[in-house]
């Protein structure tokens, strides 16, 4: 029990979402803070302030690794792991390696994959083929330029972060996720309802109810984190007590 009654307080982890890195998450941590719990948001390599980093040879697997390393050097257990978006792939393959370490994954408006599969499977070869050849066009032929902010994203907010999101290798779309284990925490899933143009992310939500993970849906579109964070903390807060 943690010191907000029955709350509990936990570590968390951050695999934030393509095009993102670290800078996305500057209004959950400090309510994330305020509640007790201890907070990681790593940038994956050649994003955000690791942009200098960037290269056509940076792929799925490298950014699974910078989220196990920030485990191994903070010598992190019972890790709560939240994969917003792209980082669903991401927490997938973490949970998968770091076997023991994780004791919730949380889905967040995010990529579910099954072994073998890569993001571009899930998305379908119509958005393949768009995201390709918004790499071919604007990004030197391996980098794909990021998708605009839903709508209903601040004026503000589109201000500040559109500056920010990075070009991602198409490397990290295309590798497909490699699975050792068929055991994994236990997940849940938050399906943002608010949903343009594409819904990616109903089959993911289907597949949470129909095996019993924790489920929620919020009133949202894809960046809770930065259009809702107050309601996505209370949201986050219920999973992490085991109420959803």
């Amino acid at each position: 029990m943690g010191k907000h009654g029955e709350e509990r307080v936990a570590t968390i982890v951050v695999a934030h979402g393509a095009w993102s890195s670290a800078w996305a998450w500057k209004k959950m941590r400090p309510l994330l803070r305020a509640a007790g719990h201890d907070v990681f948001t790593p940038s994956y390599t050649g994003l955000g302030e690791r942009a200098h980093l960037s290269s056509p040879d940076i792929g799925l697997d490298n950014h699974i690794a910078d989220i196990l390393a920030v485990f191994d050097y903070e010598d992190l257990r019972d890790v709560v792991l939240i994969g917003h978006s792209y980082g669903g792939m991401v927490a997938t393959g973490v949970a998968d390696r770091a076997q023991g370490r994780v004791a919730q994954l949380i889905y967040l408006d995010a990529f579910a994959p099954r072994d073998g599969q890569s993001l571009f499977d899930l998305v379908g070869p119509e958005t393949e083929a768009r995201m390709r050849k918004g790499a071919e066009e604007t990004g030197e032929g391996w980098k794909v330029p990021a998708n605009p902010m839903p709508p209903d994203t601040a004026p503000e907010d589109v201000a500040w972060a559109t500056p920010k999101r990075r070009p991602q290798p198409v490397k990290t779309f295309e590798t497909k996720i490699r699975l050792s284990s068929r055991s994994m925490p236990p997940r849940s899933y938050i399906y943002c309802t608010r949903i343009a143009p594409q819904d990616f992310f109903g089959q993911f939500a289907a597949r949470a109810k129909s095996e019993s993970w924790g489920y929620v849906e919020m009133d949202a579109s894809h960046n809770p984190h930065i259009t809702v964070p107050e309601e996505l903390r209370d949201v986050l807060q219920g999973m992490i007590d085991g109420k959803a």
